[in-house]
């Protein structure tokens, strides 16, 4: 064989290699495409799932069903409790979470005075319950708490059930209320409330689609925390330059009851 034909068929094999190795190189490059696209799919759904997780992460009170009121409810949507009576001249709102330890500071501080204004026909109180520990701790004592005081008002017991749920309310990191046993247990320190009626409200949620709607309209409504305390619309709890007392508290609703 001559040595040029030689060369031909070696050139011819050489350029033969470099067509298979380009080939090859071009299908590295395809594979690492289709796997790169696929682990990009992946991360975009873990992500947009691990979105998902997060936003269910927050508020357990997911309570469904009918939004039934508790005897007597008032206001817009009947989300309110009122105690006192309909014709008192001043009118306290007081937005509350039984898990709050302020609202248990704000109770303890003004109970006796409420009570002796409501007594004597001064002052109406309509209590709006709200459920932010829940979602700030995690946990259901809010709401097992504020359904469990709808069941007290359906029987005509608010007022000493809600005294008993913040003279014994737990640490605020103690999720006790979340038991409806212990809820009804404490329901015993009020006389004639333990009924069959309360125990089935109570184990039965009847108004946790209430106290979310409740809860709702607080958020809705814009304010700071609670309690958000208001005397006849104004908000007179919040003022830390001149902050309410109970010996202020009376002296206005008197002062209100004069005009």
């Amino acid at each position: 064989m001559s040595e040029k034909n030689r060369d031909g068929k070696r050139s011819a094999r050489e350029r033969l290699a470099q067509e298979r190795e380009k080939q090859r190189a071009k299908d590295r490059r395809r594979r690492g495409l289709i796997v790169g696209g696929a682990v990009v799919g992946v991360l975009a759904l873990a992500a947009v799932i691990g979105v998902i997780a997060a936003n269910s992460g927050g508020e357990k009170n997911t309570a469904s069903g009918p939004v039934t009121a508790p005897q007597g409810a008032v206001g817009k949507d009947s989300l309110a409790i009122p105690v006192g009576k309909d014709g008192a001249k001043s009118t306290l709102t007081v937005w509350e979470d039984f898990r709050c330890p302020a609202c248990k500071a704000f109770e303890d501080g003004y109970r006796t005075t409420i009570h002796q204004l409501t007594a004597s026909g001064k002052l109406k109180v309509e209590y709006h319950l709200a459920t932010l520990i829940d979602k700030n701790l995690r946990g259901s004592g809010s709401l097992r708490a504020a359904n469990a005081a709808a069941c007290a008002q359906d029987a005509g017991k608010f007022t000493p059930y809600h005294d008993v749920l913040y003279e014994n309310q737990p640490p605020e990191t103690n999720d006790a209320y979340a038991d409806n046993a212990k809820l009804i247990a404490l329901a015993g320190k009020v006389s004639g409330l333990v009924t069959p009626g309360f125990r089935t409200c109570v184990n039965d949620g009847s108004h946790d689609s209430w106290v979310k709607k409740s809860n709702d309209a607080f958020q809705a409504g814009g304010f700071q925390g609670t309690p958000t305390v208001l005397l006849n619309g104004k908000n007179v709890y919040a003022n830390q330059s001149n902050p309410l007392t109970p010996a202020k508290l009376k002296q206005m609703v008197e002062s209100a009851g004069k005009q």
